[in-house]
């Protein structure tokens, strides 16, 4: 007997009922894979990663690399403060760092030529540990499962309820699911990274700094509205506008005596 598009609706909105879990920053979001599970896949990739021969040859820069990583693993929350944490350099000419679930953070060599001081390789550390912290891997995963079915859903309706749940969709499951969740996440990162950078000591203005080198070494980019990223300008605008809250969060760190010395 075919399962009504209703009723497995029904079905999907009880599942995300017992898998809403909350993000630092107050949000709800739904988590159907567990950490473990999570773990081990970022720590698969990590390998692959290792095993492909992508690590640089360059044990100066890797161990400012992994002075910038440490100063702000020691600020995030228990228990990914005590967690086993592994850094890397990539040999990579794209500016660009990661942070998988388990423990990983992976920067490419070529961030170094953007990020040209610490406080700006914080800057882009800090945000891609707000997303392990936020658990964003897992929500996306969750996502990716969640849409799939709803678009099962869809293929197996007929007339009007395909429509209907056309329109539950939005403009496509791309579009209307993936995407907008994708540039929230980003903007949480941006919020949690940015306090991480001031709570080790780093300046939290040299965020927009960032930014503005990004903008200066791209090219081309898709509208906004089709971006898995904020708008550069509007990011800027917001990292910029958030700085000075977190100048006595930096000052104090500074006090306490956490003052990074990453070269």
């Amino acid at each position: 007997m075919r399962l009504l598009p209703g009723k497995l609706f029904l079905a999907l909105g009880l599942a995300v009922l017992a898998a809403c879990a909350t993000t630092p920053m107050g949000r709800q979001q739904l988590i159907l894979v567990s950490d473990a599970d999570m773990d081990r896949m970022g720590a698969t990739a990590f390998a692959q990663i290792k095993s492909s021969g992508r690590l640089a040859d360059d044990p100066a820069r890797a161990r400012y690399v992994n002075c910038v990583a440490r100063a702000l693993i020691d600020q995030l929350p228990e228990p990914a403060r005590s967690q086993s944490w592994e850094v890397a350099l990539i040999a990579d000419d794209s500016p660009n760092a990661f942070a998988l679930p388990g423990g990983k953070v992976g920067v490419h060599t070529g961030l170094l030529k953007i990020a040209t001081d610490q406080d700006q390789l914080s800057a882009v550390i800090g945000h891609e540990l707000g997303h392990v912290i936020s658990r964003h891997a897992a929500e996306r995963v969750s996502q990716q499962f969640a849409t799939e079915a709803a678009l099962r859903a869809v293929n197996s309706a007929t007339g009007g309820e395909r429509q209907q749940l056309l329109g539950l969709l939005g403009a496509g499951a791309q579009a209307g699911i993936v995407l907008p969740f994708s540039r929230r996440h980003e903007s949480e990162a941006d919020v949690l990274g940015q306090r991480y950078m001031a709570s080790a000591g780093f300046d939290p203005r040299a965020a927009a700094t960032l930014w503005q080198n990004m903008i200066r070494a791209g090219g081309a980019r898709a509208p906004a509205f089709l971006s898995t990223h904020p708008d550069p300008q509007q990011r800027i605008a917001a990292l910029a506008a958030a700085a000075p809250g977190l100048m006595p969060v930096y000052e104090q760190a500074r006090s306490a005596g956490r003052r990074p010395n990453c070269s």
